[in-house]
């Protein structure tokens, strides 16, 4: 049973991807954009994000740092009054990079908070308004952030980057609470292993590790099939949630023997 409105035409969508220079949300940018939508791209890079509006007609590029408020508040008011609407909101920026407490680094991991949650409070402030007016109104409003896999649980070399996961799934959980009965839809996507750039840093080997083409075929059949959690690839993500039930002795035993760490 779908848990919000299925989006099965994409035909006309405004969409607004936060994050999507590069990684999962350019792709998911690419591939939204082939279907139909009216895709707006916002990062800091804003070269990365003029070349991809050169390469898809119609699409915008709206240059910002999520961890600026005003900023984000600006580029949504912006984008209502260019298109009228936000049909879909995607919360996909995002900093990474492996931490130990052996070797505690706080501005870094300070910098995780900033990124991965503070903006994505951002990106709430700047559209529900407009999100809680279109579903008052009868029209689409749609909200979705991306989390991790590594939010379920703690994990080696996690220690600034999956607090800040596990945050955005409770968030996601508790906007869906609140919005699904207003009729605004609330997804959280927990990718596993995708090739980014992020991902790129690590030195270990990577289960199950898909591109990030098909990381946006995933997301865009969850969209459309209506779901909460879109989680993929399944094989690794099952294992990992069969993990996380565990007792805390168990669990940690397991992750141990699995990683080596």
């Amino acid at each position: 049973m779908p848990l919000n409105p299925p989006i099965t035409d994409w035909t006309g969508r405004v969409v607004w991807l936060v994050g999507a220079s590069s990684g999962i949300g350019r792709a998911t940018a690419e591939h939204l954009h082939a279907l139909g939508a009216r895709v707006v791209v916002s990062a800091r890079n804003a070269a990365a994000l003029d070349a991809f509006a050169a390469q898809h007609a119609g699409s915008v590029a709206v240059a910002l740092d999520a961890t600026d408020r005003d900023a984000m508040r600006t580029a949504a008011v912006r984008i209502v009054e260019r298109h009228g609407r936000i049909d879909l909101a995607v919360y996909c920026a995002g900093h990474y990079k492996p931490m130990r407490a052996t070797a505690f680094d706080l501005d870094d991991a300070l910098r995780h908070q900033q990124v991965n949650y503070v903006g994505a409070l951002h990106l709430l402030d700047a559209v529900l308004p407009h999100l809680l007016r279109q579903a008052g109104a009868g029209q689409p409003a749609h909200l979705s952030l991306v989390s991790s896999v590594a939010g379920y649980r703690g994990l080696p070399k996690s220690l600034a980057y999956g607090p800040t996961k596990a945050a955005l799934i409770n968030l996601a959980e508790t906007l869906y609470l609140d919005l699904h009965p207003l009729g605004v839809g609330v997804s959280v996507i927990n990718p596993g292993f995708v090739d980014t750039p992020l991902t790129a840093q690590n030195e270990f080997r990577m289960p199950a590790l898909i591109g990030s083409d098909e990381a946006a075929r995933q997301i865009v059949a969850g969209w459309q099939k209506g779901r909460f959690e879109i989680h993929f690839p399944k094989r690794f993500t099952h294992a990992l949630k069969a993990l996380s039930v565990l007792s805390d002795a168990l669990y940690f035993a397991a992750i141990r023997r699995a990683t080596g760490l």
